[in-house]
């Protein structure tokens, strides 16, 4: 995996669990408790996680860290 890879990785996950949950950014990131910019950079991959923050998103969404985490494995369930 090159630099940056698993950003935009995670970034790919949430945007796609977003989708799923039907949340425009604004209301997924209000569920998350970050600013929609913020979300936004997140789900582009521009933003580097740590892995606590990663925990607390899983948790706020309710699904595994490990879902963040793993290539094409955002979609909800």
């Amino acid at each position: 995996m090159a630099e940056g890879d698993l950003q935009r990785v995670v970034g790919r996950n949430l945007r796609r669990h977003r989708e799923a949950l039907g949340l425009s950014q604004e209301a997924f990131a209000d569920k998350l408790g970050y600013h929609r910019t913020y979300v936004g950079g997140l789900e582009r991959g521009e933003r580097n996680l740590s892995l606590r923050s990663v925990e607390r998103i899983a948790e706020r969404i309710e699904i595994q860290p490990l879902t963040l985490l793993l290539e094409g494995e955002g979609e909800a369930s």
